[in-house]
């Protein structure tokens, strides 16, 4: 079974790019496995928290005016 796990900061998506995220990353796997993938493929979308992630040693938070509405 194909399986995604996108790890994205709270807030940074809207519904809409959640779902077409989950559409296209079906259509990824189906290209590259075929047709018979598709109802066996789970894409797992979770929102980390903000404040919950970092890089270097540097916390991130998302500024509102970016933030999904």
């Amino acid at each position: 079974m194909p399986f995604a796990n996108y790890k994205v900061p709270q807030g940074a998506l809207s519904a809409g790019q959640k779902e077409d995220l989950v559409h296209k990353t079906t259509a990824l796997f189906v290209d590259m496995f075929g047709e018979g993938v598709r109802p066996y493929t789970m894409v797992l979308v979770e929102e980390v928290v903000d404040g919950g992630y970092g890089r270097a040693d540097v916390v991130f938070t998302i500024p509102e005016e970016k933030r999904a509405s």
